[in-house]
């Protein structure tokens, strides 16, 4: 009988074992040791769990709610995961390694989104429609669009999920979420929050597994409204392909290449801590990484040199350690992959200024999931370690001439996620934000994102909008009601 924690999956309000009885195994990245054994679910159990929420949504407690009512229990979530936002964090780290100063402050910033959307439930407001037809009363209704799959990825579970859980729940749908195989023990602890909180039964359900199995399964059930993933672009693809064979709505928030563009007029230590955030910090596992850093011909040796002395002292280490700066990577294969890049760029003829492999070391401990934060110069925009997303600590600098051209290799990729903007002139800013084709623009910061604020790509970067009004609208649909006042019935033989 094994002695490690064992987590069940959460459907219809119960813990439940899965219907093969088999759990997978969920190691920390850190200390390479296996600390948890977590449900694999099976396509009969991700049918219960829609089945579950597709009863809540059309009868029972949730469905006469109002939407005050609705509100108040996601803000009471709010409340609760702001009073065990360290303990969350606490189950991220052990799952995906990032650095707890990372995941505390993630989760401790999460109760606005419930908050937010808690407060915004009831004041999403129909229309009344001047409509062109004499005796006709029209009118507008936004209604939840029913149920909904939310698919969550490894690198900020507890983040990405409530950019999907809060609208979602405020605008009355019900879900059934799939976190990612590799961190799935955050999402079940919340959703001993959510028991707590009294969201009725079957409102909120976690299949766990694998998305050949549990994950797929959501994405092709019939009684599926809607599917919200976050992952690589590839993955997002074939959700999409599949989902639309059933007329699924999906938002879609998928890889990308960002540039992080320095001007000659920036500030310089500005821009080096900028560059520093947009690829180093959460060991560069971040969809918006700023990984091609496009720095203007004028200033290019000096920012260099200030950005590589600055990138060599970044401490690697324990993630549960306060000072450490750069984790490991979180899964093997992605560890596997970031080397494979490397190697790649070292010969497509890019210069190594900084790391180039993999780390090991007393400050590593027992983990061989660590890369050395590396640096490429000499880098073109044609090259593959430009072009594709490598989601790991790998800079590739590109030296450029003139604004237009910095705008011309910014745009010239398949993603556009984000984009950074390092200048002091704020024609330039606006100007060069208005051109850059992607879904969020930071001047003089990065990696900056809120609740208030619409996020989501262009391009193969994915659909649709997270977070602000924009992200509660992605899960209501609108209904037209026509009321007729006339004393008789016109023609019936001709449309009105």
């Amino acid at each position: 009988m094994s002695e490690l924690p064992r987590f069940n999956a959460y459907v219809n309000g119960q813990w439940i074992t899965p219907s093969d009885g088999r759990y997978f195994e969920t190691v920390n990245p850190y200390t390479a040791k296996v600390w948890a054994e977590v449900a694999r679910c099976t396509p009969d159990d991700a049918n219960r769990a829609v089945e579950a929420a597709h009863a809540a949504l059309t009868t029972g407690p949730w469905a006469s709610m109002t939407a005050t009512q609705r509100g108040a229990l996601v803000h009471k979530l709010g409340d609760l995961i702001r009073d065990n936002a360290r303990e969350l964090a606490e189950y991220e780290v052990r799952d995906n390694g990032k650095l707890l100063n990372e995941m505390l402050a993630q989760c401790n910033y999460l109760p606005q989104w419930f908050y937010y959307y808690g407060g915004l439930a009831d004041k999403i407001e129909g229309a009344v429609i001047p409509i062109d037809k004499p005796d006709i009363f029209n009118f507008t209704r936004h209604e939840p669009i029913g149920v909904v799959a939310a698919i969550t990825p490894w690198n900020s579970p507890l983040l990405l999920l409530s950019f999907k859980l809060a609208p979602a729940l405020a605008a009355g749908c019900t879900l059934v979420i799939k976190p990612s195989e590799f961190t799935s023990t955050s999402t079940l602890k919340l959703m001993e929050l959510v028991e707590q909180a009294g969201f009725p039964p079957g409102v909120v359900n976690v299949v766990t597994g694998f998305g050949a199995e549990a994950g797929a399964a959501l994405v092709e059930h019939p009684k599926v409204a809607k599917v919200a993933f976050t992952g690589g672009t590839e993955s997002g693809a074939y959700v999409y392909q599949q989902a639309a064979k059933t007329l699924k709505r999906c938002t879609l928030e998928l890889g990308g290449k960002s540039p992080n563009i320095v001007f000659d007029d920036a500030v310089l230590d500005d821009a080096v801590k900028g560059a520093i955030s947009g690829i180093f910090a959460a060991t560069g596992q971040t969809c918006i990484a700023g990984s091609r850093l496009l720095v203007q011909d004028g200033i290019y040796d000096e920012f260099v040199k200030r950005l590589v002395e600055f990138a060599k002292s970044a401490r690697m280490g324990n993630p549960m350690d306060t000072s450490t700066q750069v984790g490991p990577v979180t899964t093997p294969p992605q560890y596997e992959k970031i080397l494979k890049y490397i190697e790649v760029a070292k010969s497509e003829g890019a210069e190594v200024l900084l790391g180039g492999g993999p780390a090991s070391g007393p400050e590593c401990g027992d983990s061989k999931l660590f890369v050395q934060p590396t640096i490429f110069g000499g880098v073109h925009n044609k090259m593959r370690i430009a072009q594709e997303e490598v989601f790991g600590p790998v800079l590739s600098i590109i030296r450029f001439k003139t604004d237009e051209e910095a705008v011309e290799i910014a745009n010239d990729i398949a993603f556009g996620l984000a984009a950074g903007v390092w200048t002091q002139s704020i024609k330039r800013a606006l100007k060069v934000s208005a051109a850059i084709r992607a879904g969020t623009i930071w001047v003089n910061t990065y990696r900056a994102i809120s609740y208030l604020s619409p996020f989501g790509g262009y391009k193969m970067s994915g659909l649709g909008r997270e977070n602000g009004i924009e992200g509660m609208r992605e899960y209501l649909q609108t209904k037209s009601v026509w009321i007729s006042t006339a004393a008789d019935v016109p023609n019936p033989f001709v449309m009105r």
